[in-house]
């Protein structure tokens, strides 16, 4: 039984090894090259494949998903001679897994030589501040460049992204400068336009404020004087539709007086010279009846209005008059001068009140005839 389940079993191992060396599965995305006894035969695609066993043999398995390649930093001079480091992302895809493997002996080295190349030949015709602020044209000529020379290789380079410009550190410093005296600038500008446009509005305000107000002022002057006008226009027309005589002007001359210096702020008053004029005019008032002979009215008290002496209060009012006139051409202490003048007026009032009321009193006497010579 032995040496007949021995060559079973190596006849068995023979037939596996040969069935697994036949069939080659390859997964999605994948590309694998078939060379037959050294020489490039085909390309397996994704699923279940035959080959010939010990004839034919996979030479390179390919990924034909886009792929990702990081480049390390690579020393690129400028056109104003400064030496910067520039990382670069590369984008590509496989298009023809057997250009790629027997086109170029290592695609991804030949790439990034590409890649640093085509770098320094369009860094140099930039200075800094342009490498810096150009980015996108830097991707484009380097996208065009490497398609260009890739495209033989069986690879498409889908896109190139330049991923950090690391100038010098003395330069960093420099633009750090720069740029904070730039937004130090930018910052200064604008609080002064922020002071001058403050201060354009608080003059615009002051000057609406003051216009405003003076127009208030001028409406209320106007209103106050309008007024003013209407109420004398009123008084006046009273006065003349009643037809006031001198005598009651003269009464109401005299209610005010009082009042010049009523007020606080008064430290000087002069008594004017009409209230002479003033005193006579009351005081006239009942002289007709004197000069026509009726005899002096009574005080309310049943007093004659003579005095002592034989002497009338008109007399005494023309009198008192040159005292008056006399104390207004001086100076007098505003408390003093305004009691006097107060007691004086209060006084020529009281007595004009009296000698109307003992005039109505007293029943009128006919005059007396005069005889003639035939009589």
């Amino acid at each position: 039984m032995e040496p007949v389940v021995i060559p079973i079993l190596v006849a068995a191992i023979v037939v596996v090894f040969l069935v697994a060396s036949t069939v080659r599965i390859v997964p999605q995305a994948r590309r694998y090259n078939i060379e037959r006894f050294g020489r490039y035969r085909r390309t397996l695609q994704p699923g279940l494949n035959l080959v010939v066993p010990v004839a034919d043999r996979v030479n390179s398995k390919l990924d034909v998903r886009e792929q990702v390649y990081s480049s390390d930093p690579k020393p690129v001079i400028t056109e104003d001679n400064l030496v910067v480091n520039i990382d670069t992302v590369l984008y590509y895809q496989i298009t023809e897994p057997r250009a790629a493997a027997y086109e170029v002996a290592d695609y991804l080295q030949a790439i990034d030589q590409l890649t640093v190349t085509t770098l320094r030949n369009v860094i140099g015709s930039m200075d800094l501040e342009e490498t810096l602020t150009s980015r996108e044209e830097i991707n484009t000529r380097l996208r065009t460049v490497l398609d260009d020379a890739t495209g033989k290789w069986g690879i498409r380079v889908n896109r190139v992204e330049i991923k950090a410009i690391d100038p010098p550190h003395s330069i960093k410093e420099a633009m750090e400068k720069q740029m904070r005296a730039e937004r130090d600038k930018r910052a200064a500008i604008l609080h002064a336009e922020g002071e001058r446009q403050a201060k354009i509005l608080t003059a615009e305000g002051t000057k609406q404020k003051d216009i405003l107000e003076a127009q208030g002022t001028q409406q209320a002057m106007i209103l106050r004087a309008d007024g003013e006008a209407k109420a004398v226009e009123r008084v006046f027309q009273a006065v003349h539709r009643n037809n006031a005589d001198p005598k009651v002007l003269a009464y109401k001359y005299l209610e005010t007086l009082p009042h010049l210096a009523s007020s606080d702020n008064n430290t000087f008053w002069v008594i004017p010279g009409e209230l002479t004029e003033a005193v006579r005019t009351v005081t006239s008032a009942f002289g007709d009846q004197t000069r026509t002979g009726s005899p002096p009215p009574a005080r309310p008290d049943g007093t004659a209005t003579a005095d002592a002496d034989g002497t009338s209060d008109e007399d005494e009012d023309e009198d008192r008059a040159p005292e008056l006139v006399a104390g207004s051409t001086g100076s007098l202490d505003a408390a003093t001068a305004a009691d006097e003048a107060a007691k004086q007026a209060d006084a020529a009032v009281t007595d004009a009140k009296a000698e109307a009321e003992a005039a109505a009193a007293k029943p009128p006497q006919a005059p007396r005839r005069e005889r003639s010579p035939g009589d």
